[in-house]
């Protein structure tokens, strides 16, 4: 399924004003969709801190500009699992298992943030994000829209974490390639599809990405 599949093509994101949503658009040339940097919870050993993890006192503008679009897709997949978790369409292994990954995603949103502020940045405001209708109506719905989700997120991750410039940044977020694969994963199994579909993790375009993005940022 392709990424283009992902809430039916339909705009999820809403930004305040112009100038936000073309600063996320701009920030989109220079990573893919999914990219996370953080880790799976504040105080671990990769979790991003300018002072535990030996940031400089400047980071190079464009890290920032990275930083700032993974906010914004931080805050979409914490608002996406938060939602889903409070239509109440799973239960048992299958909510005990999907249940930390909000919780991460929701981790990934303060880590992300602090981020930006110790390194001299402005972190961007949440966008206001509105789900098509459907999306969380079962629990077939909502597991094949976080397949979907997760998948090509590991794939956009790997295709575009080369472009961050500081060392210590780009550890932390080469680290958190497994525990985004490991999301994929899970949701795969419980969803009866292949939770390790190859021997090397793929990779996803940018061009491929940027294309495929442009129909869920609404006007």
């Amino acid at each position: 399924m392709g990424i283009s599949k992902i809430f039916g093509g339909r705009p999820v994101l809403e930004f305040a004003d112009e100038q936000s949503r073309r600063s996320f658009l701009r920030n989109a040339a220079l990573v893919g969709v999914g990219l996370t940097y953080a880790a799976s919870r504040l105080g671990d050993p990769v979790a991003f801190s300018a002072t535990d993890r030996g940031f400089g006192p400047q980071a190079a503008k464009s890290d920032l500009d990275i930083l700032n679009y993974a906010l914004t897709l931080e805050y979409l997949e914490s608002a996406f699992y938060t939602t889903g978790l409070k239509a109440k369409v799973l239960k048992g292994r299958e909510l005990a298992l999907i249940d930390p990954i909000q919780q991460h995603e929701a981790n990934h949103v303060t880590a992300v943030r602090t981020t930006i502020q110790d390194l001299g940045g402005k972190p961007v405001a949440a966008p206001k994000v509105k789900f098509p209708a459907g999306t969380f109506s079962s629990r077939e719905a909502f597991l094949r829209t976080a397949g979907t989700f997760e998948e090509l997120g590991v794939k956009a991750y790997h295709g575009q974490v080369p472009l961050v410039k500081d060392g210590h940044i780009l550890a932390a977020a080469a680290s958190i390639a497994g525990v985004e694969s490991r999301h994929a994963a899970i949701i795969a199994q419980i969803s009866g599809g292949n939770p390790f579909p190859a021997p090397i993790e793929a990779h996803l375009g940018m061009a491929s990405v940027l294309k495929a993005a442009m129909p869920f940022i609404a006007k």
